[in-house]
């Protein structure tokens, strides 16, 4: 199902969904923290903390920070990529999923709503 919206309804959709999961009392993510998640969860892996970087134009120590604190929530782990020690590998988890999971339903029930 597509869903179309010009560019206030998307800010409206967002702001409705942000909402949402705040009363929910989850833990707040930045900006930064969220497009990592979504970019470990919903693109094929391996994740690198270098590729991350590339991707999103940031520096590592950038990605680092951010997934220090999803590593702390239980959201994402890191490990070292066994053929090449140089290179860490960032990881999905259980919590991290089911996480992802109740923010896509939050989104889709505020799409709705808006309908």
């Amino acid at each position: 199902m597509a869903i179309e919206f010009n560019g206030p309804e998307g800010l409206d959709l967002w702001r409705r969904a942000l909402c949402e999961s705040v009363r929910r009392s989850g833990p707040d993510l930045s900006a930064r923290q969220m497009a990592i998640l979504l970019i470990v969860y919903t693109t094929p892996p391996p994740h690198t903390v270098r590729g991350l970087s590339e991707l999103l134009g940031i520096s590592k120590p950038a990605v680092t920070r951010a997934l220090d604190r999803l590593g702390i929530l239980g959201f994402a782990r890191r490990k070292r990529d066994p053929d090449d020690r140089r290179s860490v590998l960032v990881q999905r988890t259980v919590k991290g999923s089911v996480y992802l999971s109740e923010f896509a339903d939050i989104m889709a029930a505020s799409a709705h709503a808006a309908e």
